[in-house]
């Protein structure tokens, strides 16, 4: 095991950290240093302080404690496995408390955290008690992974080396019941249930290990498909005898395992391509040899509700799967405003509307007439806004339909994602035609006046020859 020595400028202090890691000092025993290690930490400083503080035995540390002793609070937490929460847990958690806790799992590996319980005092910006994870232990916002108060869990994470630090902050006023955390050393394994993440390689941007096989599974609720951005990617590059990835390389699976179908395998230094699944599950899988390696990549993915736009001469018509979006009440889909709202109808939200009604406004784009609104399916919960927005558009013309993506899922990220829910019927919820085609009232009329429009040119023309 080895505990980074950047994080200790005090040799002892390296001494001292060492050896809580091999076992030789008590929990809550002093090192030569007078340096409490696991019970209530110098709490004032912060990660960096906290790691070099000194005390004298018997006199207590330099810096002000801001959690009440004999409460743990923090420290170094070394065993492959474990868990830990906030002081107090499940009861209330103390006033003007920081804890840190320094995850230190074995070289080559990551450490995978997740909550089973999280309740914090909540703030729009997180600017009273809060949560923070880094990725490692450098106390800086290039290693924040996230701040996090209020009611919802934060997300799993995954370190990209084998530190991380996880820091809890109470201020004076008001206190919940805290969270409870656990971690594991991870063999580059993680599974993704969320609508929405993003992940890399391991140690990115630096060079990533060799003999290594990692693997990123996304498990997403039924109905979905899941969508793959590649915002960086390189790797060892191609075989020179045979012109393949046979080095280190990256993979993607159709389904949850290696058994699935294979939407690709890439390697060197590529542009590529989004890739979407064709189920509610994707695997991404990485392999290294024991040679050359390279920086590695970094992922974006994005769950796609999948629907179907089209359009006549006068109308939209949307559907979507219910089991989609099955955790959703249906005014929380609507077009354009509150009151288009969707309508279940069978095993499907529908939305069938004129181009007059919600919202929708006829615009010019590349010299074309379109007809544009805007889809909103709304998963919000509580205090957290999460509103994703869909340009539906129709070129009635031609009576095609088009949508793409324009907020929710990180759009800034996203910016490769134009027409990111494909308008084409999914399997099994196809709409069916002759219900579409009873509905184009315009085209009937169109049709008819057509036809009455002949008749009074062929009588005109008998007409003409009678006289």
């Amino acid at each position: 095991m080895v505990i980074p020595e950047m994080l200790f400028r005090d040799r002892q202090l390296q001494k001292d950290a060492r050896a809580l890691v091999r076992g030789d000092l008590p929990a809550g025993g002093w090192g030569a240093q007078g340096w409490a290690v696991w019970q209530c930490w110098p709490c004032s400083v912060g990660l960096s302080g906290l790691l070099q503080a000194e005390a004298s035995p018997g006199k207590g540390t330099s810096h002000p404690l801001l959690c009440p002793p004999g409460i743990k609070c923090g420290g170094v937490l070394s065993a492959p496995s474990g868990n830990f929460s906030s002081p107090n847990f499940p009861g209330l958690y103390p006033y003007e408390t920081e804890c840190t806790w320094l995850i230190v799992v074995a070289e080559g590996s990551s450490v995978l955290l997740s909550f089973s319980h999280f309740e914090l005092e909540y703030h729009d910006t997180c600017a009273y008690d809060y949560l923070q994870v880094y990725n490692g232990a450098a106390r800086d916002r290039g290693n924040l992974l996230g701040t996090f108060c209020g009611h919802r869990p934060p997300p799993p994470f995954s370190s990209a080396w084998h530190v991380m630090a996880v820091v809890f902050r109470s201020d004076r006023h008001v206190a919940k019941h805290g969270f409870a955390a656990a971690y594991r050393k991870g063999e580059c394994q993680e599974v993704f249930t969320t609508i929405k993440g993003n992940f890399s390689s391991p140690q990115y941007p630096n060079f990533y290990p060799n003999n290594l096989k990692c693997q990123w599974s996304i498990h997403l609720p039924p109905g979905y498909r899941v969508k793959v951005f590649f915002l960086d990617m390189e790797l060892e590059g191609r075989s020179s005898l045979t012109g393949g990835c046979d080095y280190d390389h990256l993979s993607a699976f159709d389904g949850g395992t290696e058994n699935g179908s294979l939407l690709g395998r890439w390697c060197g230094r590529e542009s590529l391509a989004p890739v979407t699944s064709r189920s509610n599950r994707l695997l991404l899988v990485l392999h290294t040899d024991r040679d050359m390696a390279k920086r590695g990549f970094s992922i974006s993915y994005v769950g796609v509700v999948p629907m179907n736009v089209s359009c006549t001469r006068t109308d939209f018509h949307i559907q979507i799967p219910v089991q989609s979006l099955a955790q959703l009440e249906r005014n929380r889909i609507y077009l354009g405003t509150p009151s288009c709202a969707a309508q279940v109808v069978g095993r499907n939200f529908k939305i069938h509307t004129r181009f007059d009604t919600c919202g929708t406004e006829s615009q010019r784009r590349n010299n074309t007439s379109v007809i544009v609104s805007t889809l909103y399916i709304d998963f919000s919960v509580g205090d957290q806004e999460d509103i994703h927005q869909y340009e539906v558009q129709c070129e009635p013309k031609k009576k095609e339909a088009s949508v793409t993506l324009i907020a929710g899922p990180d759009p800034s990220r996203l910016s490769q994602a134009e027409n990111l829910v494909d308008a084409q019927k999914w399997e099994g919820e196809a709409i069916d035609a002759r219900e579409i085609k009873s509905q184009d009232t315009s085209d009937i009329v169109f049709i008819s006046i057509c036809i009455l429009a002949g008749l009074l040119m062929v009588i005109a023309v008998v007409g003409l020859v009678l006289l």
